[in-house]
């Protein structure tokens, strides 16, 4: 073994060292945060897992949370939906008028996913959602 072969082979241990060094900070620092922003957990008082409170979605409305678009099409009655737009893949961008808005080629949905302009064709998929207390949770 050459001393230029050694030196490599130390490099690639200080090198992998300090990967797994990092790693185990990472996984240190990777526990559950209840202080964490919200979005990332259940509302305070909510359910673990809730998407939303109910008094944050409008009626004739919704609101995008995460990969889950919540419409509220009449008063009670919420939907959960792929926020995905079904024509290229990109994500909707809003809820509003009673419409949810792509805005990659402007495709536009109804709040219970139906096309109402494309050039999507096919619906937005259904994503069940079901109400707990004042909270949205995924069914």
């Amino acid at each position: 073994m050459t001393s230029s072969e050694i030196q490599l082979d130390r490099r690639t241990v200080v090198v992998g060292a300090g990967v797994v060094a990092a790693a185990a900070t990472l996984t240190a620092c990777a526990g559950t945060d209840e202080s964490a922003p919200a979005g990332a957990q259940a509302p305070a008082g909510g359910p673990t897992g809730a998407l939303a409170k109910t008094a944050d979605v409008p009626v004739g409305g919704g609101v995008i949370v995460g990969d889950t678009v919540i419409t509220q099409p009449t008063a009670g009655t919420f939907v959960g939906l792929s926020s995905t737009c079904t024509h290229a893949g990109c994500r909707v961008g809003s809820v509003a008028d009673g419409s949810i808005a792509c805005p990659c080629h402007g495709s536009r949905f109804g709040l219970d996913g139906s096309v109402t302009a494309g050039p999507a064709t096919a619906p937005l998929p259904a994503k069940p959602v079901r109400v707990s207390g004042d909270s949205i949770v995924p069914a």
